[in-house]
C-alpha cells in the first residue's frame, strides 16, 4: 500500500451512540505532514454514515488551536461557566469501566451488531481519492472506509 495513504498518527474520540471523531496525521509526497478531522455519525435510518472532513495544514495549525481554544473558553467562561464540562468525562470513564468488566448489554439483533463492528473496525478499502489544496492526493478512504 501507498506509505502517503496511511495515517502516521490517529486518536479516535467517541462523542455518544452516533458520532465519533478521528484525528489523523497524514503524510504528503513531499514528506510534509497534515492534520485530517474527521466527525462520523451514524445515520438515524442505520444505512451508514455521514462523514464531515476537514485538511488541516502546518501553516494554520496555531491560528486554527489558538481560534478553537478562545471559542471554547468563551463558552465555558462567558456563556456556561457554571455547567460541569466533565460530566461527560466521568461518563465516558464509567462506560469504559463497565466495558472493560463486561457489565453492557450487548445489543440485541444482529443488525445492531454488525453496525456497532462496521463504526469500530477499519475497512481496507482505500479507492477513493480526494485532492487536496497544495495538489497532493489525499485518500478518504472512501464513504464506507473507518481506515482513518
Amino acid at each position: 500500500m501507498d506509505r502517503r495513504f496511511e495515517s502516521v498518527f490517529s486518536k479516535k474520540v467517541k462523542a455518544g451512540r452516533r458520532r465519533t471523531y478521528f484525528f489523523d496525521v497524514r503524510q504528503t509526497k513531499g514528506d510534509d505532514y497534515y492534520l485530517t478531522i474527521t466527525e462520523s455519525t451514524k445515520k438515524y435510518e442505520g444505512s451508514g454514515y455521514e462523514r464531515h472532513k476537514i485538511f488541516l495544514y502546518k501553516e494554520d495549525f496555531n491560528r486554527f488551536v489558538g481560534a478553537l481554544n478562545e471559542t471554547v473558553n468563551h463558552i465555558k467562561t462567558d456563556l456556561m461557566p457554571d455547567y460541569d464540562y466533565e460530566e461527560f468525562d466521568r461518563k465516558q470513564e464509567e462506560w469504559e469501566r463497565a466495558r472493560d468488566e463486561g457489565r453492557l448489554e450487548q445489543p440485541s439483533n444482529s443488525e445492531s451488531n454488525d453496525s456497532l463492528a462496521k463504526e469500530d473496525t477499519p475497512s481496507e478499502d482505500t479507492t477513493s481519492e480526494d485532492t487536496s489544496i497544495d495538489g497532493d492526493v489525499v485518500d478518504d478512504g472512501g464513504e464506507d472506509s473507518m481506515d482513518w
